[in-house]
């Protein structure tokens, strides 16, 4: 299950950096980045870190 957060959030930084850079998707595109951290900090505080 770990492994499927850290999925997540590299495709979730993944999109957030291509909107960044290529589109213009303001609020949207950050907010990918939040959910992104948050499933790491999720993951961390579960003490499953890498």
């Amino acid at each position: 299950m770990s492994n499927l957060l850290y999925l997540i959030a590299v495709i979730l930084i993944i999109g957030w950096l291509l909107g960044f850079f290529v589109y213009s998707a303001g609020g949207l595109i950050h907010a990918l980045l939040v959910l992104a951290i948050i499933a790491i900090l999720v993951n961390i505080i579960r003490g499953r870190a890498v």
